[in-house]
């Protein structure tokens, strides 16, 4: 008989509230407090208990203070608004009820959750966890994610509100972006990121990127080749070289660090510590009592931890 997969569900805090701050209208308490995000949050994070059912969770979220990147690049994201403060209060909320409900938030000063959602999948693909056929299900809506995906992990990214989600597996990212997982570094170092501020090799869209990438590895593989790239198109070859170094800096903004100093352990994250009380608690004291009925059917109480980790 085939074992059963264990599954362990690994949310991006920061994109999934920013999701649901601008999918949902606003609402708010009796008392005028926000809470369209916190409404939103939730209720994605029900869903994916029901749809996933997972032996396992953790939420991870970025930290106010500057990460590595912006020290490599003063310019890294510097585009981006400044955070409404009723979504930073938002913020702060969820962390609460994540708290209070036994659910494990995940964190570091100096790297993203990017970072950090990457070292907890690495950890968990090295473990016992792994030898018992594990399946790690990040859920984000962020594209730089999908760079983690291989035959343990895949991308659950919202596409239409905070309802509708696509999977992504292996063969879902190349047909998505033209190349694997673990080139999506490259590609991004060749093409840029607007939303993170780095333009990536002026005049190289995504078209020749991905010609440039499958032809020759990535963007170490394809310096290494501009001899032979020279002598088929000038051009291109004088694009790569008058911005090698732009490439090189793009390849590690873009790569997701895997080795976060974090302390971790799975019986922290397993769904059974959940507490259903202290969450209806919550979801009455900031009037989102519709959830209340979903926790009830949806979040088991009481179940044997270890048993249901299979750890023992």
């Amino acid at each position: 008989m085939e074992q059963k997969k264990k599954v362990f569900i690994i949310i991006d805090g920061n994109a999934i509230i920013h999701r649901a701050y601008h999918a949902l209208p606003p609402l708010t308490t009796k008392e005028g407090v926000p809470t369209g995000a916190v409404y939103g949050f939730f209720s994605m994070l029900l869903k994916i208990i029901q749809d996933q059912k997972p032996d396992c969770l953790a939420v991870t979220f970025d930290r106010p203070k500057p990460t590595f990147r912006k020290a490599l690049f003063v310019g890294y994201q510097a585009h981006r608004p400044k955070m409404d403060d009723d979504l930073s209060g938002q913020i702060q909320v969820v962390h609460e009820i994540l708290h209070d409900a036994s659910m494990p938030i995940y964190e570091v000063d100096g790297f993203e959750a990017d970072d950090v959602i990457g070292t907890i999948a690495q950890k968990v693909q090295s473990s016992k966890f792994k030898v018992q056929s594990s399946e790690i299900i990040i859920v984000s809506g962020d594209k730089d994610m999908l760079q983690l995906v291989n035959s343990h992990v895949k991308i659950l990214a919202p596409v239409i509100g905070i309802t509708k989600m696509v999977l992504y597996d292996e063969e879902k990212v190349k047909e998505k972006l033209g190349v694997e997982p673990s080139q999506v570094p490259d590609y991004k170092a060749i093409v840029g990121d607007p939303s993170d501020n780095y333009l990536g090799i002026n005049g190289i869209g995504p078209k020749t990127a991905i010609s440039l990438i499958e032809k020759y590895g990535g963007v170490e593989q394809i310096y290494q080749n501009i001899g032979k790239i020279e002598k088929e198109n000038p051009k291109l070859a004088l694009k790569l070289a008058e911005n090698q170094e732009t490439a090189i800096l793009g390849i590690k903004l873009a790569t997701i660090v895997c080795d976060v100093p974090l302390s971790f352990s799975f019986s922290e994250c397993s769904c059974a510590k959940i507490s259903r009380k202290n969450l209806k608690k919550a979801f009455e004291k900031y009037s989102i009592k519709s959830l209340i009925k979903r926790a009830d059917e949806i979040l088991p109480e009481g179940l044997d931890e270890e048993k249901q980790l299979g750890l023992l």
